[in-house]
């Protein structure tokens, strides 16, 4: 099949993708992927055909920005929402034109990220099956509240309607500009409600999330989505250091920016208090001439390779470092910031393999040094490497290339079934997906308006 991967944001965003893209190519598709330019190392290093789509993700985190402001004040739902539908508005009109040329002659479109709305779109303008993918669980489940809500401050009966208000909200940001664009560059109608119906394949591991028993059939949960360059080597002076002394603490916050850095910096010196460590600048805009020479400072180094080798992981809780840090056994002391960190923060948390969450913005070094005391007691080190072997077991990739097989076939053959007249409901994947195709009015279980609380309270009373 030919496809096209469409997804916009960090490198946490689109690493995962690339990595997908490379799997669908091994097993014989031909994959084009569209995501932010500066992310897009990972997909020249697996040799994956890509493209670049209009903005700059890192930019939009420098100081003073939209993303950076948003951690900086707090990184609660509705700055951090705010903030990003401020950058798939700006770019919108010009994603929906080049997914449009990209997607000419594709069987099926995969979405993600900020670009999802838009891939969702243009999958309806050619005619072709959309499948979503993430690396955050965003399907509607009583099991637990939205990953963009702070945990421990929705009821459990409210789960649900958690998602539903979350995703709602999401799209009524985004609506407009989407509406806007859908009839500018496409010629279709506008949507009223958010897409609810299509299938969603999720690079989780169930190790750490299971699948909750009432989401729909067309939800999958994979494993991690990780795949390194064949021709990687560590650079010499990182095999020395390695080799010098006992495993280092990894310290490493990804994408993230906007936060006091000098402050951050101090903390993490006194707290780490002249052990071995590796630090990891990313776009963080930490000076790393200013750490002390315990510090070894990284390039670009594989995670599945490098913290196997490290006695503890200090990162910013984004989806693709946690999973790698409980899939290589190391435990972990979570520093979010935005977003859903703090739900992946829980999830360690509750797996008895991190402590309780450092607050990002006010870090305090006695509080990660109490953090890193708990990730080294023997029971927490022997949590964590049940975990690991538990995860090492799951074929992540392999789960979700079958899957995405399975959902596009059994939508060609919905698709045939159909014109021979033998009705559209055979299939078990297609009954949500024919309710989308056919009307993006119908009602549906999914609310996608903000809702009072007299109304969650309301639609959750049995």
């Amino acid at each position: 099949m030919k496809l096209a991967v469409v997804t916009y944001g960090t490198e946490g965003d689109t690493r995962p993708l690339a990595a997908l893209g490379r799997a669908l190519m091994d097993a014989g598709h031909q994959v084009h992927l569209l995501a932010d330019a500066s992310t897009l190392h990972s997909a020249a290093a697996l040799g994956i055909p890509a493209s670049p789509l209009s903005g700059d993700i890192r930019a939009a985190l420098a100081p003073g920005e939209a993303l950076s402001n948003a951690v900086s004040r707090h990184g609660g739902f509705q700055n951090t929402s705010r903030a990003l539908a401020a950058i798939a508005n700006t770019n919108t009109p010009a994603w929906m034109r080049e997914v449009a040329d990209a997607s000419e002659g594709c069987d099926a479109l995969i979405v993600s990220g900020l670009a999802a709305f838009v891939g969702l779109s243009v999958a309806e303008y050619r005619g072709i099956p959309a499948i979503g993918t993430g690396l955050i669980p965003i399907t509607p489940t009583a099991d637990f509240a939205s990953p963009f809500l702070p945990p421990d401050k929705v009821p459990r009966w409210l789960n649900r309607s958690s998602h539903r208000l979350v995703n709602g909200l999401l799209w009524q940001a985004f609506r407009k500009t989407t509406n806007t664009a859908r009839a500018d560059v496409c010629g279709l109608p506008p949507r009223k409600r958010v897409w609810t119906e299509h299938p969603m394949i999720y690079g989780v591991s169930p190790s750490l999330l299971p699948r909750p028993d009432d989401w729909p059939a067309n939800a999958f949960v994979c494993g991690q989505w990780s795949s390194a360059p064949a021709a990687w080597t560590p650079p010499p002076a990182l095999e020395d250091f390695l080799a010098a002394g006992e495993p280092p603490i990894y310290v490493g916050f990804g994408s993230m920016a906007g936060f006091d850095r000098a402050r951050l910096a101090d903390a993490l010196i006194t707290a780490i208090a002249g052990r071995r460590a590796l630090f990891y600048p990313g776009w963080s805009g930490i000076d790393a001439a200013s750490l002390p020479e315990n510090f070894f400072v990284l390039g670009e180094t594989p995670h599945h390779w490098l913290f196997p080798r490290t006695s503890t992981v200090i990162h910013h809780g984004g989806s693709g470092t946690t999973h790698s840090a409980a899939r290589a056994g190391i435990p972990s002391v979570v520093v979010p910031f935005a977003g859903d960190q703090p739900f992946w923060a829980e999830r360690l948390r509750q797996a008895g393999v991190a402590g309780e969450p450092v607050t990002g913005r006010r870090l305090q070094a006695s509080v990660l040094a109490q953090g890193i005391a708990f990730a080294q007691r023997p029971e927490v080190l022997d949590r964590a490497r049940q975990l690991g072997g538990r995860m090492a077991l799951e074929d992540g990739l392999g789960n979700a290339v079958r899957a995405f097989e399975q959902l596009v076939d059994a939508v060609r053959r919905g698709s045939a079934d159909k014109k021979r007249g033998y009705g559209k409901y055979r299939n078990p994947f297609l009954q949500q997906w024919w309710a989308s195709r056919e009307s993006n009015t119908a009602p549906t279980d999914y609310e996608s308006a903000a809702l009072t609380r007299h109304e969650l309270e309301a639609r959750e009373r049995p």
